[in-house]
């Protein structure tokens, strides 16, 4: 296609720009699609997501972004120098816009057009250090993909959970699921766990 993907696919055919806010791609926009349900996690919210995990990503870092949306939160990852990234997105336009954003920042990250629970129904390759679990509000997803999460060889030994929810949701995690911070924007509830259960996937980040 070039021409810079036929300029971002008509700048994601009229939808809204997100701003990275930190790392090697700080202050680049990239277009994102106007889609019905499509809410990128705010600027406010990441910021302070990513200062909470400051210190804890690098080169050895394996994310997931499941219900990746815009892919805000795996690209911040990647900006901030995550090793590798992989994009979960059901929506076929989306996940495509974010292939084009990891092509013109020049990632060849993976991105995987399926829905988060079919995505976890095989065991990785290899143990995420990383997961960000974003699913649309009010739809019931969040349990079901955390046990799965929980099992499988998903998550190495320390791993972050990143889980945002509406702020209503009562949510139980996981057994070994340690949460250690919260915030609250609007409409939604943000936290991070740490995995520090015996039946973690292994060492290693």
């Amino acid at each position: 296609m070039s021409r810079k993907r036929q300029n971002s696919r008509a700048r994601a055919a009229r939808g809204g720009r997100l701003r990275l806010i930190g790392g090697d791609f700080r202050r680049r926009l990239l277009p994102v699609p106007d889609h019905p349900g499509l809410r990128p996690t705010p600027d406010r919210v990441r910021e302070t997501l990513f200062n909470w995990l400051s210190g804890h990503i690098d080169s050895r870092t394996r994310a997931l972004d499941l219900f990746a949306g815009t892919g805000a939160l795996g690209l911040e990852a990647l900006s901030r120098g995550a090793g590798e990234v992989v994009f979960v997105e059901s929506e076929r336009r989306v996940a495509r816009q974010i292939e084009d954003n990891l092509a013109t920042l020049g990632a060849a990250m993976a991105v995987h057009q399926q829905d988060a629970e079919g995505f976890l129904e095989r065991p990785p390759a290899r143990p995420f250090s990383l997961v960000f679990l974003d699913p649309p509000f009010r739809c019931q997803l969040i349990d079901a993909c955390c046990q799965r999460l929980s099992g499988d060889g998903w998550l190495a030994d320390g791993a972050y959970i990143y889980i945002e929810t509406e702020a209503e949701l009562a949510f139980t995690p996981p057994p070994g699921w340690q949460l250690e911070r919260t915030t609250r924007a609007g409409d939604s509830l943000a936290r991070l766990y740490r995995c520090v259960s015996d039946h973690a996937a292994g060492a290693g980040r």
